[in-house]
């Protein structure tokens, strides 16, 4: 790790208010490093960034300035804490690959894993049963393969794509949209310390920073930049996992999607973008011809987690139900049950978790 002066440059020039990504590559760029630039000529800064913000780089370090760089300072001296700076060997090296790559990370627990094979795997935060468990087992095969699973810790998708590669010693990267120090939502507390412990947070966000909308869309950037390929498992069509999406396209990384239903409004995005170009996946080897090191080296079939679809043959109701949501009543005449024969099967179903009831009246299968 840097050394303390030359960390809290670099927490200074990310810190300083109207300093965008592009200007900030380009002031390291000419001058080699933050110290450099808040030491540089002012006429020279002038000429670069404008009097505005060259004035701002070359103001003392407000109050409120050295009081987020100490508590950073002090906060990086934990056990399992880190920042990331842009010029470190340890920094994602496929990060630098993008646009607009952060001039540090803030990471807890096991950053070797941002430098490994990975997948970014995303998707509704409304997300239907069937969803998440397809977002769980394709997690806990594609872990169990060797590939690091990359997700943002939000709701439905992204916690069964973390809850999957957790299984098994696999290893999972969560990447945040609030300060390294708070865990958003707060019902994930328990599943963030596991990632913690078992893999790693990321954030580019300063200490303290909230859950700001803006900051959602914006760290989108980063789960795809650290992956080879992104997954999308379930989305609506206006469903910012899309945004993760075309990002990954724009980084020259594929994008895998899984098609669903065409009832269903969760599977509207996965299918718009399997018409534009995204590889339809049905199982984990889909993905894993694309990595045949890991495939030939470290997956056992058989071995590992189960991969989607699994089937239950054995049951005539389930397989009347099929996988599109269903009436009671449509499939009450389908399976020529009576209504008290049908309603015990359907509990049992559901308590086995193999089908959900939907709002309305509606059945659909999990699996």
């Amino acid at each position: 790790m840097a050394d303390t002066s030359q960390l809290a440059a670099w927490l200074r020039l990310e810190q300083t208010p109207g300093l965008g990504f592009m200007t900030a590559h380009r002031l390291l760029s000419a001058f080699g490093s933050p110290e450099a630039v808040f030491d540089a000529d002012p006429t020279q800064l002038r000429g670069m960034v404008g009097d505005k913000l060259a004035g701002k780089l070359l103001a003392p370090p407000s109050a409120a300035m050295l009081a987020l760089i100490e508590l950073t300072l002090a906060w990086a001296a934990l056990d399992g804490n880190h920042l990331l700076l842009l010029a470190d060997e340890t920094y994602p090296q496929l990060l630098l690959e993008i646009p607009d790559p952060p001039l540090l990370l803030y990471a807890k627990g096991r950053i070797a894993l941002l430098n490994q094979p990975s997948l970014a795997v995303v998707g509704s935060r409304n997300a239907s049963a069937q969803g998440a468990a397809h977002a769980r087992q394709f997690a806990q095969a594609l872990s169990a393969a060797g590939l690091t699973i990359v997700s943002g810790l939000a709701l439905g998708i992204d916690t069964a794509a973390h809850e999957g590669a957790l299984l098994d010693g696999g290893a999972t990267v969560a990447v945040i949209g609030t300060g390294a120090d708070i865990v958003y939502p707060a019902r994930n507390h328990a599943l963030a310390h596991r990632v913690a412990e078992q893999g790693c947070i990321v954030s580019e966000y300063a200490l303290g920073t909230p859950a700001l909308p803006a900051n959602f869309p914006r760290r989108n950037r980063i789960i795809s930049g650290l992956s080879r390929g992104t997954l999308v498992v379930e989305a609506a069509a206006q469903s910012g996992s899309l945004i993760t999406a075309r990002l990954a396209a724009e980084q020259g990384r594929d994008v895998y999607a899984i098609p669903g239903s065409i009832q269903s409004p969760l599977a509207r995005g996965c299918h718009d973008l399997i018409r534009q170009g995204a590889r339809l996946v049905e199982n984990a080897h889909d993905i894993l011809n694309d990595f045949p090191g890991l495939q030939s080296h470290t997956y056992a079939p058989g071995k590992s987690a189960p991969l989607p679809f699994s089937d239950h043959p054995d049951n005539d109701l389930l397989k009347i139900i099929g996988y599109d949501p269903v009436s009671l009543n449509v499939l009450a005449a389908r399976a020529g049950l009576d209504t008290a024969t049908m309603s015990a099967q359907l509990l049992t179903l559901e308590l086995d978790g193999q089908i959900e009831m939907l709002t309305g009246g509606m059945v659909r299968r999990s699996g």
